[in-house]
């Protein structure tokens, strides 16, 4: 069988490695270079070195979206995790109808962004403009708008991922603690939580990526309004590359890309290294 693998690994593998570089691997790179150039398409563009990416630090609309985009994945991480664990715990405990409250809790997961971007949009409105505001009012209650969407569309399915994580708890552990005179606080403390810390790696990484990822609903909810100050760092990106017109704002664009990406991959790859130290072997 293992000789069968091996003699026809590359026959399935390499469909697969053609398209990841065709679809990837050629973009990436070509993108890294258009991001030293001035262009306005990728057949004329012009070498200008590190000119496009000495402008991005002089951009305040990006800075401050970097620091929106922080502040926004903070807080969205911590409420995302905590009210799925919760979520999840709750729904371990053998109550009635917990399969129905699981399909309800995960359906907004299965709703486009735009398309729950415009709903909120009109409920939160709604809401505020019986306080004569909305939520471009300010960046505070478009902050907020974006933390209560993102929310609400992302704690069903991190509760999925948390619910097959304490499920997989031996129930030995929790029975030996219980024998011992642990709490319920302590064989949270003690056995639950460091049980279930691939669950807690597995949904961190993909709330910490999807909040910095946050484009579409960011665009439908706020648009970056008032005056960019709810513009987060994609839709910053954006902004830059398709709504000025000019060669020089098509280089911008590209390094801020650039530095996106790689801002994305070095906090995903520090946060994978923090949390799977503290992981249990089973």
């Amino acid at each position: 069988m293992e000789k069968a693998i091996k003699r026809y690994f590359p026959i399935f593998v390499l469909p697969t490695m053609i398209a990841f570089t065709l679809g990837f691997i050629i973009p990436f790179v070509e993108g890294v270079y258009l991001s030293f150039c001035k262009f306005t398409t990728v057949n004329d563009a012009k070498f200008i070195g590190f000119a496009n990416y000495a402008k991005v630090f002089a951009d305040e609309t990006f800075v401050h979206a970097f620091w929106y985009t922080a502040a926004f994945t903070v807080v969205s991480v911590i409420l995302i995790n905590v009210l799925a664990f919760a979520v999840a715990l709750l729904l371990t405990k053998g109550i009635k109808g917990t399969n129905v409250f699981r399909t309800v809790f995960f359906m907004p997961n299965l709703i486009g962004g735009i398309v729950l971007g415009y709903i909120w949009q009109l409920l939160l409105n709604g809401i505020l403009m019986k306080f004569s505001r909305t939520l471009t009012y300010s960046s505070t209650f478009g902050f907020w708008g974006l933390v209560i969407l993102m929310c609400w569309q992302q704690i069903g399915y991190m509760m999925i991922i948390y619910i097959a994580g304490i499920q997989n708890i031996p129930g030995e552990l929790i029975e030996a603690a219980e024998i011992d005179g642990a709490t319920k606080r302590q064989v949270l403390k003690s056995v639950t939580i460091p049980m279930v810390m691939p669950s807690i790696t597995v949904c961190t990484f993909l709330t910490l990526t999807n909040s910095f990822k946050l484009f579409d609903q960011n665009l439908a909810l706020t648009g970056g309004d008032p005056n960019h100050m709810t513009e987060m760092m994609a839709l910053n990106i954006y902004q830059t590359f398709y709504a000025r017109a000019g060669a020089q704002w098509k280089g911008l664009g590209q390094s801020k890309a650039v530095l996106f990406c790689l801002l994305v991959i070095v906090i995903s790859m520090i946060q994978l290294k923090a949390t799977r130290s503290k992981e249990v072997q089973q």
